[in-house]
């Protein structure tokens, strides 16, 4: 049970006044004893008095002197990081209570850096055996830190720290200095052939304890992208199987009855036999070369382009309203990449079963971007179709290729511009193409 408070003012009054007590009796002592000698009585209890008090006051302040002294050095200790110190005061007073705030600041710290322990122990287990290699570079050119995969990949497992980055890199394959020389985040590959690797360099800068940093991160991207690759030709290899087996299944069943027909001498229903086959071989013909474009696309070849010939070119293979006037300015494109790009985009606004009012195209210019959107007022698609109608081989209907969108994508990036999709308040699609003027 703890001890009733005894404040330290009470505590000091009470020692004040003590020495006080003494000397007022001594001094009526010394009266009786010598009174017709008051000097050396007043002398006397004067002495008496101070020597009292002294030696209270040295009692009295001994422990707080110890106090503090205690407290010195455990101010100094947590200076130094070190909080195992606590003290103990066995009065319960404002002392007690300053010692007892002090003990939970230790036991407070303690508890903080032992919690930061833990957690740069697991930042550290984690950094060092991510498979990124990582090197913190001071301004200099310094480098001040390296994971274990950036050992191995930089210098053979050997220690990092401490060498100069520009050290480091003329005994490490050309093609990362080439890609710290740029600037900024990219992609570089080392080796030829079987031995080619791919990877990716990030950078960041940052103030570390007042000066720059610089974070280098370079991941192997090889792996991931031949496993990317491989699904890739699988994914083709079943569409194309797929769309084959279409074909050349019902082919094989007409061309057997076909010859079935003229054994038996029945030529009346041939031509409607030799007109399916032909429609088939048509549709497959334009599924190989829907692929070859894809895959053979070349770069484009831009050129002025007038408008109204180029509009009434496309209205002559595919059906649209002209929403507004189109620029009276001509655009810089390759006309025919273009035009393939948009009769893709128009022939799917017309297979989305668009109503009545047909689909539109509109023209315009928006500060230094050309904006040309396909509309129509079909069912528009929900947020799985928008993130992933861009993919090649990617599509809802059931004999699409899903090259359409994404030959139309390829033409926009290589005139340097984009596409959009979007659905459309009141129903429908809006894909824009976003291209520089």
């Amino acid at each position: 049970m703890t001890a009733p408070r005894l404040p330290l003012l009470a505590r000091w009054t009470a020692l004040a006044c003590l020495p006080l007590a003494l000397a007022i009796g001594l001094t009526l002592a010394l009266a009786r004893l010598w009174p017709e000698r008051p000097l050396l009585v007043f002398a006397l209890s004067l002495g008496g008095a101070l020597a009292l008090a002294a030696l209270a006051l040295r009692r009295l302040l001994q422990p707080l002197l110890a106090l503090l002294r205690a407290l010195t050095g455990s101010v100094a200790s947590y200076q130094d990081g070190d909080f195992s110190f606590s003290l103990h005061w066995p009065r319960n007073d404002e002392l007690g209570q300053l010692v007892a705030a002090h003990n939970t600041l230790g036991a407070v710290l303690r508890k903080q850096r032992l919690d930061l322990a833990q957690r740069e122990l697991l930042l550290d287990t984690m950094v060092q055996n991510t498979p990124v290699a990582m090197l913190l570079v001071a301004g200099g050119g310094a480098i001040v830190y390296a994971n274990v995969a950036a050992r191995q990949l930089l210098n053979e497992g050997r220690k990092l720290e401490g060498s100069q980055l520009a050290e480091l890199l003329r005994h490490s394959a050309a093609e990362l200095g080439e890609a710290l020389a740029r600037g900024g985040d990219g992609l570089f590959s080392t080796g030829e052939g079987e031995e080619e690797e791919l990877y990716h360099l990030a950078r960041r800068g940052f103030s570390l304890n007042g000066r720059a940093h610089e974070l280098l991160l370079l991941r192997l991207l090889t792996v991931e992208l031949r496993r990317q690759e491989v699904q890739t030709w699988k994914k083709v290899i079943r569409v194309i199987s797929h769309e084959l087996n279409n074909s050349l299944a019902p082919l094989t069943s007409l061309a057997h009855s076909g010859a079935e027909l003229v054994r038996r001498g029945q030529s009346e229903r041939l031509p409607h036999i030799f007109a399916t086959i032909a429609e088939r071989s048509r549709h497959l013909e334009s599924f190989i070369l829907g692929y070859a474009r894809f895959a053979k696309l070349p770069a484009p070849r831009p050129q002025a382009c007038a408008w109204g010939p180029f509009l009434a070119g496309l209205a002559a293979q595919a059906s649209f309203t002209l929403d507004g006037a189109a620029p009276a300015e001509a655009a810089q494109f390759d006309p025919a990449q273009m035009q393939q790009a948009l009769l893709n985009l128009l022939t799917n606004a017309h297979e989305s079963a668009s109503p009545a009012p047909p689909v539109s195209l509109r023209v315009r210019r928006v500060q230094d971007w050309l904006r040309i959107e396909v509309m129509d007022r079909g069912a528009g698609m929900n947020e799985a179709v928008l993130s992933n109608a861009l993919l090649p081989f990617y599509s809802t209907k059931r004999n699409g290729t899903g090259l359409g969108l994404a030959l139309a994508r390829e033409i926009a990036e290589a005139h340097g511009g984009r596409i959009a999709l979007a659905n459309r308040a009141g129903g429908g699609l809006c894909v824009t193409l976003i291209l520089p003027c």
